[in-house]
């Protein structure tokens, strides 16, 4: 689910709170030595969010929020803002060149360059966080 976040708004934080769940507390996250990732280059995107992106030659930018049950993708667009919510069970990750994030029908595949390389810890801590979560509600098939 793709959201305008460019305002606050009280219907987007219950329905990304419901998807997601709620945001990790202030000890969690330095516990976790931070919950989101650095800015990253968008090299590319499904034909269903190309309308997020900038439509002239910029440059699309875009950074991760670990929440407990999901992240948050915030994909900035000239002055606006969206978020994209995706709870770890649909989470996909392929490592290609770069790494590239499909969920719901959907895709964004990140630029490999140096603040790609910068991440590499938090795709980790993001990983541990979904295997945690699948581990929890012990999703094997029988």
């Amino acid at each position: 689910m793709v959201l305008n976040s460019t305002y606050t708004n009280k219907e987007h934080r219950e329905i990304l709170e419901d998807l997601v769940g709620k945001p990790f507390s202030f000890l969690e996250s330095l516990k976790m030595k931070g919950i989101g990732s650095k800015r990253m280059v968008i090299n590319d995107v499904s034909p269903n969010l190309m309308s997020y992106m900038n439509g002239v030659a910029d440059v699309n930018y875009a950074n991760i929020e670990l929440r407990i049950k999901g992240i948050l993708i915030y994909i900035n667009k000239g002055l606006e803002s969206f978020t994209w919510a995706i709870p770890y069970y649909q989470l996909v990750v392929y490592k290609t060149n770069g790494s590239s994030i499909h969920a719901q029908g959907k895709f964004i595949h990140f630029l490999n360059n140096i603040t790609f390389k910068e991440n590499k810890s938090f795709f980790n801590k993001m990983m541990d966080q979904k295997i945690k979560y699948d581990l929890a509600y012990n999703f094997q098939r029988v």
